[in-house]
């Protein structure tokens, strides 16, 4: 009789619990589980948090990646630019490509006539005349062809030039292939002089070009920020640098082989000279 009368008790407590349930909103399935997710949450909290460990080759990976696609580069200037700094950089390119090219054939023929003037002390003064001498000479010689004019001065002596002393002839014809011989020898150097002078200013123009360029496009984009200025800014001083790195080494080459080139006239001179005097000393006899 007892536990009968505890039953009706029990079905009144829960017939009032779900009551004040439904009245709540909770819906009846979410109320037995609605533990779990706090439980879950709880765990959670309580656990240390685990940071991912990047794999090895992910680190170079990116680092290749950067290095790759530079964005300040010079190939990033080419592509970001227009054709007016990509036509200053073929210019800056071809000053430099030229100055090279001069810089190495002058050095390379200032060699050879140090070279002919060592031969001409060992071969030219021992022979018995001018013309044997001369033709104991390298044909493309500067030293030849002097020698090789003043033997013809004396022959070519007729018409208008037999009112000429021969006294004065020979030394007009000998002065005159001395004069062609230095000619030669500073071919190339005013195209260095101009390089050295004006690749500078034609970098310049080209930074000037390029900032403005820059700060155009920032303008339209209405992104003034550092990140945004520096790249473009960067890139147009590259073109000064460029301009730098063309003229340098244009006004040493030709202050160097200008100094050598009057050591080498020096001695082509001295050799006219003595030439000069054997023909005229021996009234052409010697030629």
């Amino acid at each position: 009789m007892r536990t009968l009368s505890l039953a009706p008790k029990r079905v009144f407590a829960a017939s009032f619990l779900l009551l004040a349930l439904s009245l709540a909103g909770v819906p009846a399935a979410a109320q037995a589980p609605a533990a779990a997710p706090a439980a879950e949450a709880s765990a959670s909290a309580s656990l240390p948090a685990i940071t991912p460990v990047p794999a090895p080759g992910a680190s170079a990976a990116k680092k290749s990646a950067d290095t790759v696609d530079n964005p300040y580069g010079i190939e990033a200037l080419w592509k970001g630019s227009d054709n007016i700094a990509r036509a200053v950089l073929i210019l800056l390119a071809i000053m430099s490509i030229g100055s090279w090219y001069i810089m190495i054939t002058k050095l390379l023929e200032q060699s050879k006539m140090n070279r002919h003037a060592r031969t001409v002390d060992k071969q030219f003064w021992q022979a018995a005349t001018v013309s044997n001498g001369a033709g104991s000479l390298e044909k493309n010689s500067a030293y030849r062809f002097i020698a090789e004019a003043g033997v013809q001065a004396t022959t070519d002596h007729g018409g208008l030039k037999s009112h000429i002393p021969m006294n004065d002839w020979i030394p007009m014809s000998i002065t005159s292939a001395v004069d062609r011989v230095h000619a030669t020898t500073q071919s190339g150097l005013a195209f260095l002089a101009t390089v050295g002078s004006t690749s500078p200013f034609v970098g310049l123009f080209g930074t000037v070009w390029g900032i403005y360029h820059a700060l155009t496009a920032i303008g339209i984009s209405g992104q003034a920020s550092i990140d945004k200025v520096a790249g473009p800014v960067g890139e147009a001083l590259i073109m000064t640098a460029i301009g730098l790195a063309v003229a340098i080494p244009a006004v040493l080459a030709y202050n160097w082989l200008a100094k050598r080139n009057k050591a080498v006239m020096d001695e082509v001179r001295e050799f006219a000279d003595e030439l000069n005097a054997v023909i005229v000393g021996s009234a052409g006899k010697a030629a």
